[in-house]
């Protein structure tokens, strides 16, 4: 049973909540959901709603879905119809005089911004497709001379995309490593605002059985090829929930002590955390919710050293890191990770740094201010829109939003 989430309705009532698409549900929408829940009258608007998976909330909220969600097969293609999203989201109107929270790792910000409403955007990564392609676009565009055509458009993607940044009024940034992809990608300022953490849905465990875990979407990017092999060439357990593309590649390089479980319930993910010995986060992610998860069980984490791990794992107290993305980097870090007495509690009040309830407040504080700002003020350049305090303010132990 879902706990219930503490409204906040000084903002609600103007409040219009945007988001690229609801089809895969995943860290993002994790965020999205909470903001449904927390603003259960705010309109959610996104290019198409589609999926047997999506999360309950947004089934009874009042969307309002593009064009794009009749198109045949835009449940499976909806990432190679890239060049269609621009086009379908400035066919949405948002009402009048909204505060618009935008959740944008890809096309949202191209909503039009109607008389007297504010743009708060909630950005999880400017979109890796324009910014980062090659890495990218190798993953996702498996035919080469598309890959090429795709690679050739980028240029003018990004030129688009950052003449949209330029409504936001606010950018929120969801770490500090995406915090500098803004400002190198918009020249805009950012505060970081942590996204969401279930941290009450795990407790503390003193649970440990001999294997290491890992909770992922299976595509190459994530790098879990660097600790198949790890745990291949050690002999180590290595347990693996969840799929996708990259899985049969995985399957085809493991050797016997590496498990395959495909995808699971949240129940079984709870349970294999509490009784693992440790989480392996051997890609660079934006954020990375799932090794904030792990520690809110009190187990300490095997990350390689960059992206988000660097803001949620405390070296040598929560976790270890390793250097080089290679399978002996990391097999020298399992090492070191045998070498040090864990403290669970300790690890858990590290999780808890990164809770819901810490996350809706920071929002709130934020809407509130461009809730009250008059409409005839003009919102402020680079992002000091509502309250030019807001970038005055101290930051947090963890650097998020005070």
């Amino acid at each position: 049973m879902s706990r219930p989430i503490n409204a906040t309705p000084v903002s609600a009532e103007r409040l219009s909540l945007v988001h690229d698409f609801l089809i895969q549900m995943g860290g993002a929408e994790r965020v999205v959901e909470l903001m449904a829940k927390a603003y259960p009258d705010a309109p959610i608007f996104t290019s198409a709603t589609l999926g047997s998976n999506l999360f309950p909330v947004f089934r009874d909220a009042e969307v309002h879905n593009t064009w794009m969600q009749r198109l045949p097969g835009m449940n499976r293609h909806h990432k190679k119809l890239f060049f269609l999203y621009p086009f379908a989201f400035q066919s949405l109107r948002l009402p009048r005089r909204t505060v618009a929270w935008i959740s944008s790792s890809s096309f949202s910000k191209w909503i039009p911004k109607p008389a007297g409403a504010r743009f708060v955007c909630y950005c999880h990564t400017p979109p890796r497709f324009f910014w980062n392609p090659d890495s990218y676009l190798e993953n996702e565009i498996g035919n080469p001379l598309l890959r090429r055509f795709v690679r050739a458009l980028m240029p003018i993607f990004r030129w688009s995309d950052r003449r949209q940044s330029r409504k936001i009024d606010l950018f929120l940034a969801n770490s500090r490593n995406v915090q500098d992809r803004i400002r190198k990608c918009y020249g805009r300022d950012s505060l970081v605002v942590y996204p969401p953490v279930d941290v009450e849905r795990f407790q503390v465990s003193d649970r440990s059985e001999d294997f290491f875990l890992i909770v992922s979407r299976l595509v190459a990017y994530k790098r879990i090829d660097l600790a198949v092999r790890a745990f291949t060439e050690t002999g180590r357990k290595l347990v693996i929930i969840g799929d996708g593309p990259d899985r049969a590649r995985l399957e085809a390089m493991a050797g016997p002590s590496v498990t395959f479980l495909g995808r699971a319930p949240d129940e079984q993910v709870t349970e294999s955390m509490a009784t693992c010995r440790g989480y392996v986060f051997p890609g660079c992610e934006d954020f990375g919710i799932t090794p904030v998860e792990a520690q809110a069980c009190g187990k300490p984490v095997v990350a390689f050293r960059a992206g988000g791990a660097l803001e949620t794992v405390i070296e040598n107290e929560t976790g270890v890191f390793f250097d080089e993305p290679e399978a002996a980097s990391l097999a020298e870090a399992l090492n070191a990770f045998d070498r040090i007495a864990w403290e669970a509690n300790a690890i858990r009040a590290n999780a808890e740094r990164f809770s819901e309830a810490r996350f809706l407040e920071e929002t709130r504080q934020i809407l509130d201010c461009f809730v009250d700002l008059p409409e005839s003020e003009p919102a402020g350049q680079q992002g000091r829109a509502a309250d030019s305090t807001l970038f005055d303010r101290e930051p947090d132990p963890v650097g998020s939003f005070r």
